[in-house]
């Protein structure tokens, strides 16, 4: 075989092997069988094996690889122009320019592989037997009040600095987070794994102008938490990212999931915390329909420690409001819905059903 034909051969590899997979997933994924028998045979013992594997190291790997990978693309892209324009070679320009096309192809087909296969399995919903239902303004009222008057209990046992902000010590309530499921798994068996640390991120101020509060990244199994945003929901959020960790995909019931473990955790800081989240997801709801009902409950409700949280996260989020945070939004949304997520990234907000579903019975003892 000459030269030329195995550069061919190496060539249709490097791109023809990533297209096929890519294209082998859209052709696959609507088989729900076959996706469940995938995730749950390989793409969840694979993950939680990467999870564990990095789990020795204290910072996020996930965050590691993807600055190396921006970053040797950009040098990559700037040497293939200077060697254009000094050389004048377009066939070493090309293959430059195809060797990282490759490479984007090959991470795309991973993530469809590692990821995107997860919102073709069975849900959570249909994994727990649990599933939400319409529910009347006066349950979203009774849930939403019951979960303010425990958000206002729980906010004077969180430690308070000189201007009634949340300031439980960082390290203390990430290393406590890998046992937030303990009591959740119990009920749901199928959110019982062997529980990883989540991680901070360094680069978490870029996070909240992108408008996220955290990321699982599939390729380490690491959950990923912003630190910049207001520390009171930092608990919950860590909740929420290992609901990732546990095969959730959809964010609607990764946001239930998430408050869900939190409140039934046991530990105050993490409870306050999935109770604010909660809140915040309830009070959206009940604002939309009837404001001067939402009013009440923050008068009736709301003590000093908790008002206090709620102005902080509310004035970080609108100080950050941007194009760029519009534009990361609009992509995320277009990502979820392509992958079948049809509520997009308002599926955030959709939790409420869930939620009232799931806490009615307390927020409203039988008689």
């Amino acid at each position: 075989m000459t030269g030329k034909k195995k550069l061919t051969l190496k060539w249709l590899a490097a791109l023809g092997l990533p297209a096929a997979l890519i294209g082998l997933f859209y052709l696959l994924r609507g088989r729900k069988p076959l996706m469940a028998a995938w995730v749950e045979g390989v793409i969840a013992p694979a993950e939680q094996f990467l999870g564990r594997l990095w789990a020795v190291f204290p910072f996020s790997a996930a965050e590691l690889l993807t600055a190396l990978a921006l970053v040797s693309g950009a040098v990559w892209l700037v040497r293939a122009a200077v060697l254009l324009a000094k050389k004048r070679e377009g066939t070493a320009f090309l293959r430059r320019l195809l060797a990282l096309g490759a490479a984007c192809l090959w991470a795309w087909a991973g993530m469809c592989w590692m990821w995107n296969v997860c919102y073709y399995a069975p849900d959570f919903t249909e994994r727990s037997g649990l599933s939400a239902q319409p529910h009347t303004t006066q349950e979203l009222l009774a849930v939403t009040v019951w979960f303010a008057q425990n958000a206002a209990r729980l906010s004077s046992q969180a430690a308070r600095d000189a201007e009634g902000r949340f300031a439980e010590p960082q390290e203390d309530y990430f290393r406590r987070g890998g046992q937030v499921y303990e009591n959740l798994s119990r009920e749901f068996p199928c959110l019982d794994i062997p529980a990883t640390r989540a991680k901070p991120l360094f680069f978490s101020r870029l996070q909240s102008i992108l408008g996220f509060t955290g990321v699982y990244f599939p390729f380490t199994g690491e959950a990923n938490v912003n630190v910049d945003a207001p520390a009171s929901l930092h608990p919950a959020t860590i909740a929420h990212e290992m609901a990732h960790q546990r095969m959730v995909a959809s964010e609607l019931e990764a946001s239930f999931v998430g408050i869900a473990a939190a409140v039934t955790s046991g530990d105050p800081v993490f409870q306050y915390s999935g109770f604010l989240m909660g809140l915040i997801d309830l009070s959206n709801a009940l604002y939309s329909v009837s404001p001067d009902t939402w009013r009440q409950v923050v008068q009736l409700c709301f003590t000093p420690e908790l008002s206090a949280d709620w102005n902080e996260n509310y004035e970080y989020w609108k100080a950050l409001e941007s194009p760029v945070d519009r534009a990361a939004e609009h992509t995320y949304d277009s990502f979820l819905k392509g992958n079948g997520q049809s509520l997009g990234i308002a599926s955030y907000g959709a939790c409420v059903d869930l939620l009232i579903t799931y806490f009615l019975p307390q927020a409203v003892p039988a008689a």
